[in-house]
């Protein structure tokens, strides 16, 4: 997320940017929070009485969105980076459980500073959550769902319940774009002169919780603690250790699930209707 795919530049990177650019742009400021209003629920609607009833109400195949800001530091100032995931999440009862299923079609890139990150779909839709038995409960009369954890390996085998690796030879270390570079890559552009790749193993770990509301959509917050592995670089200045932080804010980490028709199962019919069914990405 569906969180954080492409978040990759460092500040040893954006310092060297800066050493051989005159005049890199000073860095924007975080938008307003929360990202996005919450819907109002309809007067009418007859909410669940009891878990059964939530479960069933929340039983579906639904267009996800996600949004996962991160905060660090530059030379130039405050880097501030959104990634901003599209995919499919299927919430089905499971011999009396709501188990989660999950997967992703694009990653966003959008930062405070002059540079641009594209993580391909290929390595996007290479992420391949573990289910989860999610949580449903009621709280201040609303039902709620909470996503654990299930930490998922990209670009590197293994077992994902441990840390990750910092050994960028581990023999673990695999090619899961295939692409023919290790781990899986991302392209970078700084300051619209200098470009080059990346190349990371992830382990991906999220956590979502989010409300049930009349319209059939579940909304609500990420959280992100995956850990990142720099395997290497096209450029020395690229190749060092990162692995930012989630900005403390929520209300800039928003997750929204809208119900959709199960026929609508492929990634380019999803983003072919991404502006009716999700709010305008945001901007800095």
């Amino acid at each position: 997320m569906m969180t954080s795919f492409s978040h990759v530049l460092t500040h040893a990177t954006l310092a060297t940017g800066c050493l051989f650019l005159v005049g890199c742009s000073s860095p924007r400021p975080w938008p307003e929070s929360p990202l996005y209003e919450t819907p109002n629920n309809d007067p009418n609607w007859e909410a669940p009485t009891s878990k059964e009833e939530a479960m069933e109400a929340m039983a579906g195949h639904y267009a996800h969105y996600d949004v996962v800001a991160y905060d660090g530091d530059t030379p130039n100032g405050p880097l501030s980076t959104f990634v901003i995931s599209y995919g499919f999440t299927d919430l089905v009862i499971e011999n009396g459980e709501l188990v989660e299923y999950d997967c992703f079609c694009r990653a966003e890139y959008k930062a405070n500073q002059n540079f641009t990150t594209t993580f391909p779909d290929e390595a996007t839709q290479a992420i391949l959550p573990r289910s989860a038995i999610v949580d449903v409960f009621q709280e201040n009369g609303a039902w709620k769902l909470f996503r654990p954890a299930t930490p998922t390996l990209i670009g590197i085998d293994g077992n994902p319940d441990v840390p990750l690796t910092m050994n960028p030879d581990d023999p673990l270390i695999n090619d899961d774009d295939n692409d023919g570079k290790p781990g899986v890559t991302v392209f970078v552009n700084l300051f619209g002169l200098i470009e080059g790749e990346i190349y990371l193993a992830r382990r991906e770990i999220f956590q979502n919780d989010v409300t049930l509301y009349s319209d059939g959509s579940l909304r609500g917050t990420v959280i992100d603690d995956s850990e990142q592995l720099v395997i290497g670089a096209s450029l020395d200045i690229l190749n060092t250790p990162n692995n930012p932080d989630q900005w403390h804010d929520p209300g800039l980490s928003p997750i929204i699930l809208i119900p959709i028709p199960r026929d609508i199962d492929s990634c380019e019919e999803l983003l072919a209707n991404r502006d009716s069914l999700f709010p305008a990405e945001p901007e800095f």
